[in-house]
């Protein structure tokens, strides 16, 4: 049977190359008992391709059944499997078969595989090998036939490196592995599938036919469809049932989808797992420039206040600058590495102080420990004590006066 022969078979809409590549392979593999794990997104359609292998393969006539593991508790999952005896646990008040034996012959599909706990898994990797099993409560060892064909939305390989899913377990299944195409790696089909659902539902609700516009078309064509095609479905639904104007443009449409699908060319919101790390190295390259802009800043005040006289005037009126230079610095202003030396000239009778380019060079300390520490001293000794006082004669906040005191030893 060729492709187009099993779409018309099994309802499948699209003529993408990536979704006739997996009928290919769904095909071929029918008729073997290899078991499948098939990958793909929710709502991609993945029980489809198990009922296209269960009834391509010799076993079309035995017992299919679906079971998603996801959705049986832990400690019922083993007696849903594999059955159990009476009174192997509490509320065992007769023997149970599982669907293991119940299938016996047939095919099983476990979908959400990757959510089965590990206990379960060793059972069922244990079937797959050798087609035994125990039923829970029992010693007898069951036989059974059974072609398994699992399906997962997540990432197994991952699941495996963080010890969520065996690995042997994994290798088993995946002999032949399928991958089905999300709805927003096939675009050329979104508009063919929403025609074929918006026709089955005006038809089933008795409701006027439904057309888009050119706009309309495009939102549906550039939407991501994170819930794929049966997303795409319940918006056909909802449209149907709904939508007063049967001629449908973007503005109509986008009420259907969520709010995001307004932006620009609608893209996919893609998963971030990777986060900002900066490291020390990181935070201290910024301290420092941090510091190299502010002693600018510094020089350039300082240049201004030595043209204007260097009065006391002239100071206080740039001492709210200083201020606001140093309100979220942990460590108090630092002198510049070239000191300026101020003079008062003798014939100077305004007792202003001018700036004398070609002084003499002082020597002086330059560990940052000791000018802060004398820094603080001196803050402590002007405010008799008053910490908080000190702190905001320093231009830091208190709890961090309280750091460099116990760190300097000033107590």
């Amino acid at each position: 049977m060729d492709t187009q022969d099993i779409k018309n078979r099994f309802g499948i809409i699209g003529n993408s190359p990536l979704l006739n590549r997996a009928i290919d392979i769904a095909n071929q593999v029918a008729p073997t008992d290899i078991s499948v794990l098939i990958t793909g997104e929710s709502g991609s359609g993945k029980e489809v391709f198990s009922h296209i292998i269960h009834q391509m393969s010799a076993r079309k006539h035995g017992p299919f059944i679906a079971v998603n593991c996801g959705a049986i508790p832990e400690g019922t999952i083993d007696s849903e499997l594999f059955g159990h005896e009476k009174g192997s646990f509490t509320g065992a008040h007769e023997a149970r078969k599982g669907y293991f034996e119940v299938v016996n012959g047939g095919t099983i599909f476990l979908d959400e595989v990757a959510e089965l706990p590990i206990g379960t898994q060793a059972r069922l990797l244990r079937i797959l090998e050798s087609g035994e099993y125990l039923r829970v409560g029992s010693s007898k060892v069951q036989k059974t036939d059974v072609r398994v064909v699992a399906a997962t939305n997540v990432d197994v390989y991952d699941a495996v490196k963080n010890g969520k899913f065996r690995e042997d377990l994994y290798y088993r299944l995946s002999t032949v592995p399928l991958k089905i195409p999300p709805l927003r790696e096939r675009k050329e089909d979104i508009y063919l599938l929403f025609r074929k659902f918006i026709a089955d539902f005006t038809h089933k609700y008795r409701s006027p036919s439904v057309q888009l516009d050119p706009g309309a078309r495009n939102i549906l064509t550039n939407y991501s469809w994170p819930g794929n095609v049966r997303q795409l479905k319940n918006v056909a639904e909802q449209i149907a049932v709904l939508e007063k104007d049967r001629n449908l443009t973007a503005e109509s449409i986008l009420q259907y989808i969520p709010q995001e699908a307004g932006a620009s060319n609608l893209p996919m919101r893609i998963k971030q797992d990777a986060k900002e790390d900066f490291s020390e190295r990181d935070i201290l390259y910024k301290v420092l420039f941090d510091m190299k802009r502010d002693m600018l800043e510094l020089k350039k005040l300082v240049a201004e206040i030595i043209k204007n006289g260097g009065n006391s005037a002239s100071i206080a009126e740039n001492h709210h600058i200083v201020q606001q230079l140093y309100q979220d610095v942990d460590f108090p202003a630092i002198a510049p590495a070239v000191p300026l030396v101020l003079h008062k000239p003798e014939t100077d009778k305004k007792n202003e102080f001018n700036y004398v380019p070609h002084s003499e060079e002082v020597e002086e300390s330059l560990s940052l420990v000791e000018k802060e520490s004398d820094l603080i001293k001196k803050a402590l000794k002007k405010h008799k004590g008053k910490r908080k006082l000190a702190a905001n004669e320093l231009g830091i906040s208190e709890r961090t006066l309280y750091r460099k005191i116990k760190e300097l030893n000033l107590n």
